[in-house]
């Protein structure tokens, strides 16, 4: 997922996502020192179809009380009908099962990742979609800056082209993570974040005269084919089809020009590299001069004269007037690979804060330009 939120998200991207996969089980037990009726009490069970959820009074719950509060005195709703609203809402367990981590044990690997989004039916329809919409890649890449390519494969890593693009109510995956959030130390955190972007999809229901309830996504609340989280959609989102209305879902020219917006507003800067291969210097006294460097944020902030007095290797001569930072793609027991990012590559990881994530852009993008120039 990426969790696109004003990253953001977490994606965000964004981070999306994003970066919302955080352990431990729906904590309904933690609602029973709320006068009224207990959180388990407030559920009934609605349907066998997971996904459909379970109708669970929200507007009883006294946190969504409170919400339904500011929401009227700081964005004019009316308060009854916004309870009416949220007492449509069914409480979704899977998505809170789907916020567990994968379990511990197994170490990053980046090749693994990659062989999941650098594949053939992935590049086969990703040159099916930019032949199909060469036009609006096009007319992004004139007016964002951002190359056709990245945006192929934000879009191709994101939802293989539109393919998987969520089935679950919005109105319904959000709330529950935002007031029942899975008991964890960022709990408080993420519920905080999930509020914010309930009360993003309701203002932006209300801007474009649409059901909330018709809005679809992951289980994340992620929308349409870009994975845009409410609040990017009401900040970044383009009409960029001309047709009067945001629609990231049913518009893949929409998204095409949301996700460049979106690019453009994080840092990317027309015509600058992303990423160039590196080596670390295998000299032992240098090792802890270079290790200084790793993990240190999405950020491009040192100068190349100072990473090569460090240890570290341009594979090509990079640019020497721009900012880098260092990327470490660990490989689970073989050797990690390295490159060094430019503002351009942590643009991306603003999408989703991950640098296998805007790695796996990158080469998505660019096997599908390969394969299409075939």
């Amino acid at each position: 997922m990426s969790m696109k939120s004003t990253p953001g998200l977490l994606t965000t991207a964004q981070l999306c996502a994003l970066a919302l996969a955080i352990a431990a089980s729906p904590n309904l037990l933690a609602q029973q020192n709320s006068p009224g009726k207990t959180a388990a009490a407030k559920i009934r069970k609605a349907s066998s179809t997971a996904d459909d959820g379970e109708l669970a009074n929200f507007a009883d719950w006294k946190e969504v009380s409170a919400f339904i509060d500011q929401m009227a005195e700081k964005n004019g709703f009316d308060r009854d009908q916004l309870a009416a609203t949220l007492n449509q809402v069914r409480y979704i367990d899977s998505a809170i099962q789907l916020m567990k981590p994968a379990p511990a044990g197994k170490p990053k690997n980046w090749a693994a990742y990659r062989a999941r989004f650098v594949e053939p039916v992935r590049i086969q329809a990703g040159v099916d979609f930019w032949n199909t919409y060469a036009d609006a890649l096009n007319r992004a890449e004139a007016q964002y800056g951002v190359p056709a390519e990245i945006i192929v494969g934000i879009i191709g890593v994101e939802t293989v082209y539109g393919r998987n693009v969520g089935n679950f109510r919005v109105m319904d995956a959000i709330t529950t993570l935002a007031f029942d959030y899975p008991n964890t130390p960022t709990r408080e955190a993420r519920m905080a974040f999930f509020r914010g972007e309930l009360e993003n999809t309701l203002l932006f229901a209300r801007e474009s005269g649409i059901d909330p309830f018709t809005l679809l996504g992951s289980y994340a609340g992620a929308i349409g084919w870009a994975q845009f989280m409410p609040s990017s959609i009401r900040q970044y989102g383009v009409d960029f089809d001309g047709n009067g209305k945001i629609d990231l879902r049913n518009s893949p020219v929409d998204a095409i020009g949301s996700v460049a917006h979106y690019l453009a507003e994080h840092g990317w800067k027309t015509g600058m590299p992303i990423v160039f291969p590196a080596t670390l210097s295998t000299d032992t006294s240098a090792e802890n001069r270079w290790q200084a460097f790793i993990g240190q944020g999405l950020e491009a902030k040192y100068p190349l004269d100072e990473l090569i007095a460090a240890g570290v290797v341009p594979g090509v001569v990079p640019p020497n007037d721009i900012r880098y930072g260092l990327i470490d793609l660990q490989n689970g027991q073989n050797p990690a690979e390295y490159w060094l990012g430019t503002d351009n590559f942590f643009a991306i990881t603003q999408y989703n804060r991950s640098f296998f994530y805007a790695m796996s852009v990158v080469d998505l993008g660019r096997a599908v330009r390969v394969a299409r120039a075939q």
